[in-house]
């Protein structure tokens, strides 16, 4: 991704980003040579330094060194880190509703790995505000966390401490999830797209403004096989095996690309990329970003800010950056 350099008590040395994830106020990186490093807001101890300072450069995570950290995810005020070579995932920051895993709601200022997935070769964790969820080699998944419209999935709307397994997934094997606020997404290995949780603006794809307690499977879109799928705050966008990119949810500021405010509660092709082949996806607060194939990003949503999609020609359709 590029060269960064990380320093601990002064040192610097320039290190290759292999990753990148940010929270509401806070960002970390994993760098080469089993490095991770953190800066920006750390109240809650999200940087995991040990500390409640703010970091203006990016420092290194003492904490997680030699341990082999194979990624990064960032949820809003807490942060995880996953060890493929020692089954190992780890998670720091704000603990309210159990959302770091460790069977209590206690904040944690460094590092500490969680019991409950010891062991398991997890493939992918993903963050929302305030809940958890990680995929294991075979497609299980489990969540944990903030559980207050239904996002862990598990047919209640308890807060759960620890990871449990979604069962509504028995059966079919997960390829990938994503979370938004208070919203959860996946796709299966056949290709199928599924959303749970809070619903209020159609961030689920299921034609309604409902929760959903457990996964529902979103039918809107016939004749694609989905690929890979993201969550802004509000909203949800996913590509399909054709390069096609599918928006839905909340359109307050645009950032569903289709060229309107409303909210749109099933998924819309997002025409001005029709003969695109969008690769890469992420969604933010209030805005979204595509790259397709050919290394062309474009953004979408909100602009108001620091140029949050980094052009001015428009808010509600995609612009190339």
């Amino acid at each position: 991704m590029g060269d960064a350099k990380a320093s601990t008590s002064g040192e610097r040395v320039r290190r290759r980003v292999l990753a990148l994830s940010a929270g509401a106020s806070h960002t970390v990186a994993l760098l080469s040579g089993d490095v991770v490093c953190s800066w920006g807001r750390s109240e809650d101890g999200q940087l995991g330094h040990g500390d409640a300072e703010e970091r203006h450069l990016p420092t290194i995570i003492s904490a997680l060194n030699d341990c082999e950290i194979s990624s990064i995810t960032c949820g809003a005020d807490h942060t995880t880190a996953r060890s493929d070579s020692t089954k190992t995932v780890y998670s720091w920051g704000w603990g309210d509703f159990g959302r770091l895993g460790h069977g209590n709601s206690s904040d944690l200022f460094i590092p500490h790995s969680i019991k409950a997935l010891k062991g398991l070769e997890i493939k992918q964790i993903a963050c929302g505000d305030s809940h958890c969820l990680a995929i294991t080699a075979d497609g299980e998944v489990l969540s944990w966390g903030r559980n207050q419209n239904g996002q862990l999935g598990l047919g209640h709307t308890e807060d759960v401490l620890v990871p449990h397994k979604v069962t509504a997934f028995e059966g079919v094997a997960v390829k990938m999830l994503a979370a938004g606020a208070e919203h959860t997404t996946a796709v299966t290995e056949n290709g199928k797209l599924y959303g749970w949780g809070w619903g209020r603006y159609g961030n689920l794809g299921l034609g309604d403004r409902e929760d959903r307690l457990v996964p529902g499977e979103v039918a809107a879109i016939a004749g694609e096989l989905m690929k890979t799928v993201a969550c802004g705050w509000r909203h949800t966008i996913a590509v399909a095996e054709s390069g096609n990119i599918y928006t839905f949810g909340w359109s307050k500021y645009g950032q569903l690309g289709h060229g309107d405010f409303a909210d749109h509660l099933v998924p819309h092709k997002v025409q001005s990329l029709k003969d695109k082949k969008i690769q890469a996806i992420t969604g933010g607060w209030r805005h979204t970003f595509a790259l397709d194939t050919e290394g062309r990003l474009y953004g979408w949503g909100w602009n108001k800010v620091s140029g949050e999609v980094l052009c001015s020609c428009c808010h509600m359709i995609c612009c190339q950056v």
